[in-house]
């Protein structure tokens, strides 16, 4: 024997497709179906411009840990050197030590400045494209009726 509770199956509270609940409305003189399909177009490129600003960023967050890490080991490296070295020497070597970390500190600035500059062109450049692409299908919609 079965309770009514076993044989109704639950339902999530938000199982259903919005875009073709909206589009049974009918506005004079706009296709709501085009407008529906523009309106999932734009939420396809929303979430594809989240998912490249999303790899942009952790590429970015890679490379920051790999800069310190190799920042870490050039340190115990200059100091091991240093401490090796002849205090005539020291001197001089202290000053191409500090050369290059700023030569260093500077290239990989740079180096995640354009990956930082890169990932945003991508996510502007698929933004911009879905709104000229949502721009001639509304012009479409209204229209066609």
């Amino acid at each position: 024997m079965t309770t009514k509770a076993a044989s109704t199956a639950m339902k999530p509270a938000f199982d259903f497709d919005m875009f073709k609940s909206f589009g049974q409305f009918k506005v004079p003189g706009m296709d709501m179906e085009s407008m529906m399909a523009t309106q999932r177009k734009n939420l396809e490129a929303a979430a594809a411009a989240n998912q490249v600003a999303f790899e942009g960023i952790s590429a970015m967050l890679r490379r920051q840990a790999e800069v310190a890490r190799e920042g870490a080991e050039a340190g115990m490296k200059a100091v091991t050197d240093l401490s090796a070295a002849a205090p005539e020497e020291r001197a001089a070597k202290q000053a191409d030590l500090a050369k290059n970390a700023y030569a260093s500190f500077f290239a990989n600035g740079r180096e995640v400045f354009d990956m930082a500059t890169k990932t945003a062109n991508e996510t502007l450049g698929l933004i911009n494209a879905r709104i000229t692409a949502t721009i001639d299908e509304s012009k479409t919609a209204f229209a066609q009726k």
